[in-house]
Parts: C-alpha cells; sequence; structure tokens
C-alpha cells in the first residue's frame, strides 16, 4: 500500500455538490460512498471538496463512511468501549497524543497485516483466535503504558474500575464479545482471500 510520500501521484478530486452527489473530476462521473470506500480499499488517494465553497471537506466524507460500513450488518470495526475512549479523549489533555497513535497503531497493523492473514489461514478453530488475541492485548498493552505515562493519576481509578469489572463478571462478557467479533473477521478475511 503506497503512501502519500511514497508516490508523486497527485490525489483524485471529488466535489461534493449541494444535492450530496459526488463528483468525480478524474473519470467525470458521479460517484457514491461506496465507490469511494472502494477507492480506499484500493490505496487510491483522493480529497473531496464541497462544490460551492471549496472547503476541503475530505474528512467528514471519510468519517461518513467510515459510519455507514459500521451500520452495516456484520461490518462492526470499532467496539463500543472504543468509541467510548475516543470521546473521552476529545477535550483531554492527552487528545493531541490520539492521532499519532492511532497512525502508529494502523501503520502497524498494516504492515503485520500479511502475516496475520497468513497465520489465520494456517491455523483452523482456537489458534486462529489466539493469535488474533495475541496481537489484540499487544495493542492494548502499549496503549495503556503510553497513557500512563502522561496520567500518573489513572492507574489508581484504573485499577479500582479493573477489580469492578472482574467482579461484575464484565470480563468474560467482554472475552465472548471479543470472540465473537474474532469470528466475524474470520469469516470477512475467508471471503476476501476467496475473491
Amino acid at each position: 500500500m503506497a503512501t502519500d510520500k511514497q508516490t508523486d501521484k497527485q490525489p483524485t478530486v471529488i466535489k461534493k455538490y449541494a444535492n450530496r452527489r459526488l463528483y468525480h473530476t478524474g473519470t467525470s462521473t458521479y460517484v457514491t460512498l461506496e465507490d469511494l470506500a472502494g477507492m480506499v480499499r484500493q490505496g487510491e488517494d483522493f480529497v473531496v471538496f464541497d462544490a460551492k465553497t471549496g472547503e476541503d471537506i475530505t474528512r467528514s466524507v471519510l468519517t461518513q463512511i467510515i459510519f455507514e460500513q459500521e451500520n452495516k450488518e456484520g461490518q462492526n470495526l470499532l467496539p463500543v468501549t472504543v468509541l467510548r475512549q475516543l470521546i473521552r479523549f476529545y477535550g483531554d489533555s492527552l487528545q493531541s497524543l490520539v492521532p499519532s497513535y492511532l497512525e502508529f497503531s494502523m501503520e502497524n497493523l498494516s504492515r503485520e497485516q500479511q502475516k496475520l492473514r497468513e497465520q489465520m489461514s494456517q491455523a483452523f478453530g482456537p489458534s486462529a483466535f489466539q493469535t488474533m488475541e495475541e496481537q489484540v492485548r499487544k495493542n492494548m498493552t502499549f496503549f495503556s503504558e503510553a497513557m500512563r505515562m502522561f496520567s500518573p493519576f489513572a492507574q489508581r481509578e484504573e485499577g479500582a474500575a479493573r477489580q469492578k469489572a472482574e467482579t461484575a463478571g464484565e470480563s468474560s462478557a467482554e472475552l465472548r464479545d471479543l470472540k465473537r467479533q474474532m469470528a466475524e473477521m474470520q469469516a470477512k478475511l475467508d471471503a476476501l482471500s476467496r475473491k
């Protein structure tokens, strides 16, 4: 997957009109959010401008694509706990660190993506889940350690919250939910590998 730094190719310009239609200036055709999602999957870079004001609205269009993907049956990539954590960071003193952390994590996941796919395709049953659980644990440990460095008082609150969650049995429910999500992800990876 090429990044902006690796290529000199200019991003495709998409114009959004007042009637909410998206116009692909490269092909001179109207496109849908699903078409734009396909462009992202293929690694094609684009920017979206409001046709009337010229304002760059790429971020809001990408967010809209994520929203639509999350609303599709079985398409959930963002667990409710992650969404809540993201909301908590808005306005927080650590807000400026979150984008860098997320970008680093996604780049790392992208680099490891093929290796994960190979491991999951070779493994059947619980071992596929173990590989994914291990990666999730590593990412969460890294994230937790990074947050602790900047918020020493949160450690006490975190410990108390963890004890409450364990006594309430929430951790086993979260584990079941994680296993369900991983099973759905395995099915999607299998479907993608067949294409």
